[in-house]
C-alpha cells in the first residue's frame, strides 16, 4: 500500500501539471451525466413512474450504480487500457519487475478525471435522499455503503475479464463494453424493468442483480428482508472466476515483438 500511495501521488502531480485541462475534463464527465440525469427527469415528470419505481428511487439507483463505475474506472483504468499494453510490449516488462502484474496495471494508470462522474452521482445521492420515502437507519446506510462497493468490484472484475480477453486477441472486443459503459445506461433502473431474460442474465452471468436490484429492494423497504443488505459481499465472489481468467491468459501469452 505505501507504494501504491506514491503511484498515486505521482499520478495526481501529473494530472495537476495541466490544471486547466483537467478542470475542463472534469466538467465535462460531469455535463456528460448530468444530461443522463436530465433525461430521467423529463422522462418521469411525464410518465410518473417505471413499473412502480419513482423519481426518487431512479435517481437513487442510478447515483450507486454510476458510482460504482466511477471508482472502478478510475482506479481500474489500466485494465480498461490494457490492449495498448499488449501491443506496444509494455506487459513484457511487467514480466520482469519484482511486482504482480495486477498491481503495475493498477497503479499504472488512474483517472482522476471521473471526479467529475462523482459529483455527479454525489448530486443524485442527495436527490434521492431527500425526495425518497427511505426510512434511513444504520442498516440502510450500511446498505447503500456495500452497494456502491460491491458495485465497485463487479465493475473491477469486468474490466480484469476484458484484460484478460486481449492476452487471446491482442485487441480489446468491444462487446465488453456493454457490459461496463452499457450497464452504467441501463442500470439507472432496476433490472427488473427489463424483462427476465435480461434479468437472469444480469443474476447469473454477471451479477449486477447482487449489488443493484435486490438490495435496492431493502433499501427502499419493498422487502423485510435483512441478508438482502450482504449481497453485495456475495457479488463481490465474482473476483475469483475473473482472477482465474487472468491467470489462463498469462499462462498463454506470448509477446508481440517489437
Amino acid at each position: 500500500m505505501r507504494l501504491y500511495f506514491k503511484f498515486f501521488v505521482m499520478h495526481l502531480k501529473i494530472a495537476m501539471q495541466y490544471k486547466l485541462s483537467f478542470l475542463f475534463t472534469t466538467i465535462g464527465q460531469f455535463l456528460v451525466s448530468f444530461n443522463v440525469f436530465l433525461g430521467v427527469l423529463f422522462l418521469l415528470q411525464r410518465f410518473h413512474e417505471v413499473k412502480g419505481y419513482g423519481l426518487s428511487d431512479v435517481v437513487l439507483c442510478y447515483g450507486i450504480i454510476l458510482m460504482s463505475y466511477s471508482i472502478a474506472e478510475m482506479f481500474m483504468r489500466g485494465f480498461d487500457m490494457f490492449a495498448g499494453t499488449i501491443s506496444n510490449c509494455e506487459f513484457d516488462r511487467m514480466l520482469l519487475r519484482p511486482r504482480s502484474c495486477i498491481f503495475q496495471v493498477v497503479s499504472g494508470k488512474l483517472e482522476f478525471t471521473r471526479i467529475g462522474r462523482m459529483l455527479q452521482a454525489l448530486v443524485m445521492f442527495a436527490y434521492g435522499i431527500t425526495k425518497s420515502d427511505v426510512q434511513w437507519d444504520m442498516k440502510r446506510t450500511v446498505t447503500l455503503l456495500l452497494m456502491v462497493l460491491g458495485g465497485s468490484v463487479v465493475f473491477g472484475c469486468l474490466f480484469l475479464i476484458y484484460a484478460s480477453i486481449c492476452f487471446f486477441t491482442i485487441e480489446g472486443l468491444e462487446f465488453m463494453n456493454i457490459l461496463t459503459d452499457g450497464a452504467r445506461e441501463y442500470g439507472k433502473y432496476p433490472l427488473d424493468v427489463y424483462g427476465k431474460g435480461v434479468f437472469r442474465f444480469c443474476t447469473y452471468l454477471v451479477p449486477y442483480t447482487l449489488f443493484q436490484y435486490y438490495p435496492f429492494l431493502y433499501l427502499t423497504g419493498r422487502t423485510d428482508r435483512q441478508w438482502y443488505m450482504l449481497l453485495p459481499v456475495l457479488g463481490c465472489l465474482f473476483l475469483l472466476p475473473s482472477y482465474l481468467l487472468w491467470r489462463v491468459g498469462m499462462r498463454h501469452y506470448k509477446s508481440t515483438g517489437s
